[in-house]
C-alpha cells in the first residue's frame, strides 16, 4: 500500500504542474448528468410538495386543525409544536423545494430554451412562500435562496413584506401571469404534473391564488378592488376539471404516504369530536368517505365516533372504540389527490368576499357551487335536501353563512397541508375546541415555532426574530392575523 500511495503522490505532482486545458471535459462522466433540467426539477418541485405537504396535512395539520385526534405519543396534538413526531416539521419542504424552484428560475433567465419555465416557477415561489410564512410568521424569503452567492445566513423578513413587497407573493403572482402572458417562443413545458403544460391553465391557477392570498390580508389591507378585478374578469378556477391537482396511485411508488406507513403508527389516528359533532350535525354523508366505522360498535347505532383532541393517555385508549381515518387514505389512495387549488376552495373564498361585501357577486350562489364542487371532488353524492332544508342551507335555522362557508371549506380541505388551521386563525371557524390535555396553557397555537437548527445555523437573525415572537412562542399572532 505504502509503495502505490508514494506512486500516487508523484504523479499529483507531476499533475499539478502539467497542463489543465480540457480538464474538467477529460474528468466529466458522460453519464453521470452534473445539471438537472428544468423538466426534471419542475415535475420534482410539483410532486415533492404536493407528496410532502399532503403527509404534513394528515399527520399534524389535521391534528391543528382538529380533523383528526392522536391517540398516542401524541406531544403534537396537545400543542406541544416543538416536539414533532410523525409530522410536524414542515420548514425543510418548504426550502428545499422553494431551492429547486429558484433554480428553474435561474435557468429560465439564462436561455430563452427554458423561458416557458418562468411564469409557473414565479407562481410556484408565490404559493410556496405564501404557505411557509403563513405557519410560521416571519421567516427568510428574499435572501433565503442566495447560497450560492455566499450569503447563508439570511436575515428574516416581515410576513407584510412576504406579502406586499416588491418581489413578494402577490408581485410574485402578477410576474408569473404577465411572463405567461409574453412568451412567445415554440417550447413545450414539460415535467408539469399539474397541468400537462398548459400555459393558460397556471394562469387561472395564479388567479385563484390571489383571490386566496387577497382574502389571507384582508383584514390589514383593502382588497376590494383588486378581487372584483379579478371575479370580473372570470380567469381563475371555476371548475373541477381545472383543478390544481394530481392523482396519488393506488399502489407504489407514487400512493399517499399513509398506504404505506406500518398499521400501527396509522391506528394512532382517529376521527376527532370536532369532526364528529360537524359531520353529523350537517348529516353528511362525506363522513363515510373521510372516516370508516369504529370496529369496537357491534349495535351498528353509533359507528362513526370521535374523541377529543389531546388526551392525555391517563386512562387506557382502544383504537376499536373510535372511527379510523377512510380508507381513502390507507387502501384507496388511487382516487385521492395532492391539492394546490381547486374550485370549489375559490368558490368559498368568493363567497365569503361576496358575503363581506368585497365583490358584487352572490354568496349563496357561490357557497352552493362550492359545496356542490367538494362533494364531487370527495367522490360523494350530495343529498336533494343537503342545500335546502338540511342544516348546511345557507342561513338555516339562523346560521351565521360565514361560519357556514369556511366551515365546508374545513371539511373539504382534509389534508391539504395546514390550511383548516391557518383559516381558523385568520376567520375563528370553525369553532375548535380545547384540547383534552393541553400542554399550551389551554390556547390554541397561532404559528410553529422555528426549528431549533435556526438557532445554530443561523443564530443572529433567529435571535432577532425570536426576540419579535417572545422567545419563539407558538403564541404570538402573525401579522394578518387579527381575529
Amino acid at each position: 500500500m505504502k509503495k502505490i500511495n508514494y506512486i500516487i503522490a508523484a504523479f499529483s505532482v507531476l499533475m499539478l504542474f502539467a497542463c489543465t486545458k480540457d480538464f474538467e471535459e477529460i474528468n466529466t462522466n458522460p453519464n453521470a448528468p452534473i445539471d438537472a433540467q428544468p423538466s426534471l426539477l419542475l415535475r420534482q418541485v410539483i410532486y415533492n410538495y404536493g407528496e410532502e405537504m399532503s403527509y404534513e396535512g394528515f399527520v399534524a395539520g389535521n391534528l391543528l386543525g382538529q380533523n383528526l385526534s392522536m391517540i398516542d405519543f401524541n406531544l403534537f396534538d396537545r400543542h406541544n409544536l416543538s416536539s414533532p413526531q410523525l409530522g410536524g416539521n414542515p420548514w425543510p419542504v418548504f426550502y428545499t423545494n422553494l431551492r429547486d424552484n429558484q433554480i428553474i428560475l435561474q435557468k429560465a433567465s439564462e436561455s430563452a430554451a427554458f423561458k416557458v419555465y418562468e411564469g409557473p416557477a414565479l407562481i410556484l415561489k408565490a404559493y410556496m412562500g405564501a404557505a411557509l410564512t403563513d405557519i410560521y410568521g416571519d421567516v427568510p424569503f428574499f435572501e433565503a435562496l442566495n447560497g450560492k452567492s455566499g450569503n447563508t445566513t439570511p436575515k428574516y423578513d416581515s410576513q407584510e413584506a412576504i406579502y406586499t413587497a416588491d418581489g413578494g407573493i402577490l408581485d410574485l403572482l402578477d410576474q408569473g401571469i404577465a411572463a405567461i402572458d409574453n412568451y412567445s417562443g415554440a417550447a413545450r413545458l414539460e415535467g408539469d404534473i399539474l397541468f400537462s403544460g398548459d400555459l393558460a391553465s397556471w394562469t387561472k391557477f395564479a388567479n385563484s391564488l390571489k383571490i386566496k392570498f387577497l382574502m389571507r390580508i384582508s383584514d390589514r389591507v383593502n382588497v376590494a378592488t383588486e378581487l372584483q378585478t379579478i371575479f370580473a374578469a372570470g380567469n381563475y378556477i371555476q371548475f373541477n376539471v381545472e383543478n390544481a391537482t394530481y392523482d396519488f396511485t393506488s399502489g407504489p411508488p407514487n400512493n399517499f404516504r399513509m398506504a404505506t406507513l406500518r398499521s400501527g403508527d396509522f391506528n394512532q389516528y382517529v376521527m376527532s369530536l370536532t369532526s364528529e359533532e360537524i359531520l353529523k350535525r350537517l348529516n353528511d354523508p362525506r363522513i363515510e368517505v373521510l372516516f370508516r366505522p369504529r370496529s369496537g360498535d357491534t349495535s351498528g347505532t353509533t359507528p362513526y365516533v370521535g374523541i377529543l383532541n389531546g388526551p392525555d393517555l391517563s386512562n387506557t385508549i382502544s383504537v376499536a372504540d373510535y372511527s379510523l381515518p377512510g380508507t381513502i387514505f390507507r387502501e384507496n389512495t388511487g382516487v385521492l389527490d395532492a391539492n394546490f387549488m381547486t374550485a370549489w376552495e375559490t368558490s368559498f373564498l368568493l363567497a365569503e368576499a361576496a358575503q363581506k361585501g368585497l365583490i358584487g357577486g352572490n354568496a349563496q350562489g357561490l357557497y352552493e357551487a362550492g359545496v356542490r364542487q367538494a362533494f364531487e371532488y370527495w367522490n360523494t353524492t350530495l343529498p336533494a335536501s343537503y342545500l335546502t332544508t338540511d342544516s348546511a342551507a345557507f342561513g338555516a335555522f339562523g346560521a351565521d353563512p360565514l361560519e357556514q362557508i369556511v366551515t365546508q371549506k374545513w371539511i373539504a380541505n382534509t389534508i391539504n397541508g395546514y390550511e383548516n388551521w391557518i383559516e381558523f386563525r385568520r376567520t375563528g371557524f370553525p369553532r375548535l375546541k380545547t384540547v383534552a390535555a393541553s400542554l399550551n396553557n389551554n390556547l390554541i397555537p397561532v404559528r410553529m415555532p422555528y426549528p431549533s437548527g435556526e438557532q445554530t445555523l443561523n443564530s443572529a437573525n433567529y435571535n432577532t426574530a425570536a426576540a419579535s415572537t417572545n422567545g419563539n412562542s407558538v403564541n404570538v399572532k402573525t401579522w394578518w392575523d387579527a381575529n
